[in-house]
């Protein structure tokens, strides 16, 4: 007897394919989220600098670009709860955080490292698209255990499951 879990991702794996099939550009909403991304991280620059120079004119520039980041989001989020629009920015904001620290490592010459952050930035990166997608359900989640997203491959773990479906969803080469 399946499972709710197991019915929603095989719907999900049914709309990957249906993309497919009509040749849907996901890699507009994929740029559109790095573009996110850059907006946060701007909104977080014009923070600091506010601070550190004690000119509050930053805080209007910082309010300026909130007001575009808000507007991308709503181009890619179609669950406007509070929390998971709330979640999805942090999501978005956490993977570029950990891109950028991977990217101080590659640049120290420690690869390892890097690779680290790297993965970690894509697991969360993946989280994102499984929530906007609805790979995950966001309705009374308490725990995801590792046999939420395919019962057959115990040895990964459920964020590398759902980078997996999201791989296939995303196909970042078409132009």
């Amino acid at each position: 007897m399946k499972n709710e879990i197991d019915e929603k991702i095989e719907n999900f794996i049914k709309k990957v394919e249906l993309s497919k099939e009509n040749k849907l550009d996901l890699s507009k909403d994929e740029d559109l989220s790095i573009a996110i991304m850059n907006l946060i991280s701007i909104e977080e620059h014009f923070f600091f600098t506010a601070k550190k120079t004690q000119n509050e004119k930053y805080f209007d520039l910082l309010n300026e670009v909130r007001s575009v980041r808000k507007e991308m989001l709503k181009k890619i989020i179609k669950n406007e709860d509070g929390e998971v629009w709330c979640i999805s920015k942090h999501l978005l904001a956490a993977s570029m955080r950990l891109m950028e620290v991977g990217t101080k490592s590659l640049g120290q010459n420690n690869k390892k490292e890097a690779n680290e952050f790297f993965e970690k930035a894509f697991d969360i990166y993946n989280l994102f698209w499984g929530i906007n997608l609805g790979a995950i359900s966001t309705e009374n989640i308490k725990k995801i255990d590792d046999q939420s997203v395919d019962a057959k491959d115990e040895k990964k773990s459920v964020l590398k499951k759902l980078g997996d479906l999201v791989r296939a969803a995303i196909d970042c080469c078409i132009e």
